[in-house]
């Protein structure tokens, strides 16, 4: 076995080096550090009961002040495990120091502040009112606290709340954890090679050669099966599944979805619109651009490999690492000088692991975190292997990170993270400013169609895609009520609704060797995580769209947006753009007027190339 494949299947992208500098946290899994941080988090969680509990009503504005220093502290030192797991995803220590550190702070937590949320639910009005009157941090933190009382009716008993924060260690995150290591051990033959996950995600992609991809992704199907990783993920579905049914039920939510629309600050009304507008409008013109690319591959109907394929005459150069950086900064800045320095900083500050290797494991993300002291950072975490979608993936990371760091600047630790839905705005909003800067600087109608069709692909793939996989959950967690689902259970409702996406088997797409791949959405572990990213497509898309209404107001505006980062909810924050999440017709125009309108300009450039769908 090979630790990496030949050069001229994997070319050099000049990112090999890139790789995150954490000595300035921790120097290693040895620093003693570590472990007097821990002690330090549990000595400061026992004087907050110490100092708290039972006395709410006097001392709530001081209490926040404390959660936000344990907050910063907290993050220091489980951000710095996090992001070693990621990067050496089999190593036993960090699993090990990861799991010491989780369940102490669990025990903490649990023993010595879970009375907060309780006792803040139960203050009177009148004493809650006199808070927020009299005392600037309580005031500061309403948004949090309002949010906190709103929901209190979803809270169990305090014995209860404490077990399930001591058990939490245990939970769907440590399952998580688990899949992706053996993620990063899994590999996939082709061709003689063998190729870890993230290398035969990016061929089945990326390759040029139709039936390489046919290969890529039968190699992919079968490995998924023979080394029963398949099996593993069903299992685990069902154990998460499971447990989340019966605590929805002793909460008393409503719904499946309650819970995560509640944490977005999103009404269930609202959350129905949108899938209902992707299932009709959504899937409708996704499979307009899938005519097309049929008729520009001259296949028809396609195999599944081929959903992402690119044109024939697109160009398919690998992309150094130093181009995509400056087309990033070039385009960040083209919109906001400040957005391209909160980008800089983390290029010059070592924020970034850039290159695919052996123990990191697959995809891409960004962890923003507010250390002792209010420093600010964002790391971003990346599989950089040179194609046109790894470039956007960056502009997308990056646009997290900014986010992250201007709300945490202006909001402090409780305060500066937004809920998953809208938490995608920035990150969303950086590529379609990269895919318009490149945009604007293509001459030709064939690199203009090449870029057009790619940027549909990416927003099918974020809007269309993630529906159909929160379609998938709701059918899981309906179905896992009666019964755990087998593999084959599994395999069948994911391609019921891929079908209903992307249509009947032979029209558009062939479905060989697709059944199983529901196996490696290990954001299914987080249930109903996924509608966020077309929540944050559509939501952002719409801002675009009127960017032009505000002129030159729309930077500062926009900025003061993801400064607020999640003390407002999605309909305070639309509102000063005249926009409203709340009307279904808000999610129809956002992908009509993205979606739709790239695939106007694509098909009358195909039209004067002489292709048709």
């Amino acid at each position: 076995m090979t630790d990496t494949p030949p050069r001229d299947r994997q070319p050099a992208t000049g990112a090999e080096d890139v790789r995150w500098n954490l000595d300035d946290l921790y120097t290693g899994l040895d620093d003693p550090s570590l472990d007097s941080d821990l002690q330090e988090l549990i000595a400061r969680a026992r004087a907050f009961d110490d100092r708290h509990r039972g006395k709410l009503a006097t001392t709530l504005g001081e209490a926040l002040l404390a959660q936000a220093a344990i907050s910063e502290l907290s993050s220091k030192l489980m951000g710095y495990l996090q992001l070693r797991r990621s990067t050496d995803a089999t190593n036993a220590r960090i699993q090990q120091r990861l799991g010491i550190v989780s369940e102490a702070l669990s025990r903490a937590d649990a023993d010595h502040m879970n009375f907060f949320e309780h006792e803040l639910a139960a203050l009177d009005d009148d004493v809650y009112d006199a808070l927020l009157a009299s005392d600037p941090v309580v005031l500061r933190h309403r948004s949090l606290l309002d949010h906190m009382r709103a929901n209190r009716k979803y809270l169990l008993p305090e014995i209860v709340e404490r077990a399930l924060v001591l058990r939490s260690p245990y939970g769907p995150d440590e399952w998580g954890d688990y899949l992706e290591e053996r993620e990063a051990e899994l590999r996939f033959s082709l061709d003689g090679e063998e190729l870890t996950l993230p290398q035969i995600v990016h061929t089945i992609s990326n390759d040029r050669d139709r039936q390489r991809r046919a290969g890529a992704l039968a190699s992919f199907h079968h490995g998924l099966a023979d080394q029963r990783f398949d099996r593993l993920m069903a299992r685990t579905l069902n154990v998460v599944v499971g447990a989340k049914a019966v605590e929805d039920r002793e909460r008393g939510y409503a719904s499946h979805m309650a819970a995560r629309n509640i944490s977005n600050r999103i009404d269930d009304d609202t959350v129905a619109a949108l899938h209902k507008a992707v299932a009709d409008e959504g899937a409708h013109q996704a499979q307009r651009y899938y005519r097309l690319l049929s008729a520009h591959l001259q296949v028809r109907p396609l195999a599944w490999s081929d959903r992402n394929a690119a044109l024939p005459f697109a160009d398919q150069r690998v992309v150094p690492w130093d181009d995509c950086v400056a087309t990033v900064l070039s385009a960040y800045e083209s919109f906001s000088p400040v957005l391209r320095d909160c980008v800089r900083k983390m290029l010059d500050s070592r924020w970034v692991d850039a290159p695919p290797y052996p123990g990191k494991t697959g995809g891409a993300y960004n962890l923003s975190l507010l250390l002792p002291g209010g420093d600010a950072r964002a790391y971003n975490f990346l599989n950089y292997q040179g194609s046109a979608r790894d470039v956007m993936t960056v502009a997308h990371e990056v646009g997290h990170g900014a986010h992250g760091l201007l709300a945490a600047r202006a909001q402090g630790a409780l305060m500066f993270r937004a809920p998953m839905a809208y938490a995608e705005t920035a990150s969303i909003f950086g590529e379609m400013t990269t895919f318009r800067y490149l945009l604007d600087r293509t001459d030709g109608d064939q690199q203009r169609l090449a870029l057009l069709m790619d940027k549909c692909a990416d927003h099918i793939n974020t809007v269309v895609r993630q529906i159909s996989f929160s379609h998938f959950e709701q059918r899981v967690h309906e179905r896992r009520r009666q019964a755990r689902l087998t593999v084959e259970e599994l395999s069948a409702i994911w391609l019921d609704v891929t079908r209903l996406f992307y249509g009947p088997d032979g029209d558009l797409f062939t479905y060989d060797n697709a059944d199983n791949l529901w196996a490696y959405v290990t954001h299914f572990l987080r249930p109903f995580y996924v509608y966020a990213y077309a929540f944050g497509e559509l939501f952002t898309q719409s801002l675009f769209a009127v960017q032009g209404r505000f002129g030159k107001d729309f930077e500062p505006m926009y900025l003061e947006l993801l400064r607020a980062g999640g003390t407002r909810n999605a309909v305070e924050l639309m509102a000063p753009f005249g926009l409203d999440p709340r009307d279904p017709s808000f999610w129809l125009e956002g992908i009509r007027g993205s979606l739709g309108r790239w695939l106007d300009d694509a098909e009358a450039i195909s039209a004067r190339l002489g292709v048709s769908p």
